[in-house]
């Protein structure tokens, strides 16, 4: 935990440590700037994919969640040159926490359609509610999220009320996400399962037998597995308060934030 008087820090001196941060350490310069590279890369990739094949929403969603990771890291970029600037620290912590939930908003657009080429009768949710219940909700956790990001951000450590405040905020909306994560996937697990248990369901030879059709299905389940872990890690860094020991471990955290990222290269290339 950040313990000391550190409100009118505002550089590196030896009364304003490293230490005394949040995060107590100078972010790594290569992998951060190696994760605006290939953030930035899907991002137009994946703008260029939707105007070609004119999926609008998906492209909107995914390419926007490429986006806050991008200004994301790049918020850490500026955190490495100067580890007190509150505006920095503002701008990471909002993103890459908002980030995931227009990633996993773009997994649900899909869900929604696979159900649909799959057969809507062996879902128990209409197809069309896979986007206006969980995206509604994904919505509800961004706006939380940004509420809690925003508030931390701007609270100064002699104002721990308003951290801790900001704190509950973010862990609210994360749980909100993971909740709505997890009910999508019993929902689509269930549906897998009656769709191969009825002896009536036709084996489909064309599209879905296709191999990047195939693969792209697989890619959409691992997307979502990996947002989801994503998510749930936030979870226990939150939970641990402000300058927790996990929060202050940048090789834990790159390893998980880069789980989004496989899912979005693999998805990237699939479609």
């Amino acid at each position: 935990m950040v313990n000391g008087d550190f409100h009118n820090c505002t550089d590196v001196s030896p009364g304003c440590p490293i230490s005394g941060t949040t995060y107590g350490y100078i972010p790594n310069i290569p992998a951060n700037y190696a994760l605006v590279v290939v953030f930035g890369t899907c991002a137009f990739l994946q703008l260029a994919l939707g105007i070609f094949f004119r999926t609008w929403t998906f492209m909107i969603a995914i390419t926007a969640g490429c986006l806050m990771e991008v200004i994301g890291y790049i918020g850490r970029i500026e955190l490495h040159h100067n580890v007190w600037s509150r505006a920095a620290f503002t701008q990471q912590i909002v993103c890459l926490i908002m980030a995931p939930s227009l990633i996993a908003a773009g997994i649900y657009l899909s869900l929604k359609h696979i159900i649909i080429y799959r057969g809507p009768q062996h879902s128990r949710l209409k197809p069309r509610l896979y986007t206006w219940v969980f995206i509604g909700c994904d919505a509800f956790s961004i706006l939380v999220q940004a509420a809690g990001g925003a508030l931390a951000g701007t609270a100064k450590n002699d104002n721990p009320s308003l951290m801790k405040a900001g704190n509950t905020t973010i862990m609210a909306g994360i749980g909100i996400q993971v909740a709505t994560m997890t009910m999508c996937s019993i929902l689509v697990l269930d549906f897998a399962i009656t769709y191969r248990k009825r002896a009536e369901c036709p084996r489909k030879t064309t599209s879905f037998s296709h191999t990047r059709f195939r693969l792209f299905y697989f890619a959409e389940i691992f997307a979502f597995v990996t947002v989801l872990i994503r998510s749930i890690y936030r979870l226990p860094e939150m939970a641990g308060g402000w300058g927790n020991q996990l929060m202050r471990n940048e090789t834990e955290f790159l390893i998980l934030d880069g789980m989004s990222l496989l899912s979005i290269d693999e998805r990237s290339a699939e479609k």
